[in-house]
């Protein structure tokens, strides 16, 4: 087995229902990954660890889902030079997610987090998919097949429509 590419860090078990949407549609363009739980706020020194040790074990893109006051993604972008992808997740604590999504979205200048929708693990996996796809010629070539099979299922919808 290859060494995982993409790290799915969520601050909560809770989380997983949400981010378990990027490793499925990973596994699916044949990215290796790896999935676990580092919060920001009781487990900081984890956190702190698992972003700097990150580039050193072989990742290429870090996707942090967090829920509520959603910091996780932030504090880890700042801690590597890695692209970091940020899932807000709407949360039992949150409010309605947007103290999720402006706390992601929010990032001072400098430290950069791509984010994505309000439970958008899926989008998330596939940009991790891209980022890694730049450089890695198997893994475009599934992401094409998968935006084609995209292509296909609208296609298929006009021509039901059509008859």
């Amino acid at each position: 087995m290859a060494s995982p590419k993409v790290g799915i860090i969520m601050g909560s078990k809770s989380d997983l229902p949400v981010m378990q949407q990027a490793a499925d549609i990973l596994k699916e363009l044949g990215v290796e990954f790896e999935l676990t739980i580092v919060s920001a706020h009781r487990t900081p020194h984890r956190m702190l660890e698992y972003a700097e040790g990150a580039r050193g074990k072989g990742l290429q893109v870090i996707i942090a889902g967090a829920g509520g006051a959603a910091h996780l993604p932030g504090m880890v972008a700042s801690l590597t030079t890695l692209p970091v992808i940020g899932v807000p997740v709407k949360s039992s604590n949150s409010i309605d997610g947007w103290d999720s999504i402006l706390s992601i979205l929010q990032m001072p200048g400098g430290i950069p987090v791509a984010t994505v929708a309000l439970d958008g693990a899926k989008n998330a996996g596939i940009l991790a998919a891209e980022i890694v796809g730049a450089t890695d010629n198997a893994i475009a070539s599934n992401l094409q097949k998968y935006k084609d099979s995209l292509r296909d299922k609208v296609m298929e919808s006009v021509k039901s429509l059509e008859k």
